[in-house]
């Protein structure tokens, strides 16, 4: 029998499924044992703007990262990947943050990424911010006037906080995340890893765009590149050849000047 009448059956669709599920759930068991090797208790990116692993560490995770064609937007929404979600252990907030069980993912990242005494009320989820307090952007982004990096905005009034996914949700639709469950998806929403407070005229300036046609202008450049290519591999997503080479150019950028340890 000819694999082409095989394949077209429901018995070989059912065949092929179940592999392209097993090889997903290998390329996700090798990087997460690879992501555990490298720092898996890693503090956010807004209570650690600099980078956290050594430039070996994170050529390492570049080489992993599968690269393949980008697959369309048919069936995208932003409600296909479930947020805000409680904040569960899955979701990667450690230690104090993690008793905060009753509020959400970005409640409890607006704490983390915090400047200054800002509190959440464990049971109501408000935050307060004193006076001084606030949320400080490590993005930045470039003045369309002048061409140079604007100044970097410090917010107090929480509502005007951008929750910015680094892995941007569209980004990871197109690579892969449309063929995962809504759990994944819903994991990838909530990811203390691929969340970080910003400005939001740094998160408009980013919109979908992958490091191919965008990364942050200013001073978390470097940490964005290391939790963004940490988040594609975590969740098996794959990368293109124009950001796969971004990626590259970048890593060697943040090596010469020595922003990984």
């Amino acid at each position: 029998m000819k694999w082409s009448s095989v394949s077209g059956s429901p018995v070989g669709r059912a065949v092929l499924a179940l592999a392209a599920a097993m090889v997903v759930a290998l390329v996700v068991t090798v990087a997460n044992s690879l992501l555990d090797k490298v720092n898996p208790t890693a503090p956010g990116p807004g209570s650690a703007g600099a980078a956290t692993v050594s430039g070996k560490e994170i050529g390492d995770l570049v080489a992993t990262l599968v690269v393949a064609k980008e697959g369309p937007m048919t069936g995208y929404t932003r409600e296909k990947f479930p947020h805000w979600d409680t904040n569960k252990p899955e979701h990667g907030f450690t230690g104090d943050l993690a008793t905060y069980t009753k509020c959400t993912s970005r409640d409890v990242m607006m704490l983390r990424d915090a400047t200054g005494k800002v509190t959440l009320d464990p049971k109501t989820c408000e935050l307060t911010v004193p006076t001084g307090a606030g949320w400080q952007d490590r993005y930045g982004f470039i003045d369309k006037k002048t061409g140079q990096l604007g100044p970097y905005k410090f917010i107090t009034d929480p509502s005007k906080v951008d929750a910015e996914h680094i892995v941007a949700l569209a980004e990871a639709w197109r690579s892969g995340a449309a063929d995962r469950d809504e759990d994944t998806r819903r994991r990838i929403a909530n990811d203390a890893m691929n969340l970080v407070a910003a400005d939001p005229s740094a998160n408009r300036s980013k919109g979908d765009q992958d490091p191919a046609n965008y990364l942050p202008p200013g001073n978390f450049r470097c940490a964005y590149i290391e939790h963004y290519v940490k988040v594609k591999i975590k969740y098996a997503l794959t990368v293109d050849t124009a950001e796969h080479t971004a990626l590259r150019t970048a890593v060697d950028d943040c090596l010469r000047r020595g922003e990984f340890k």
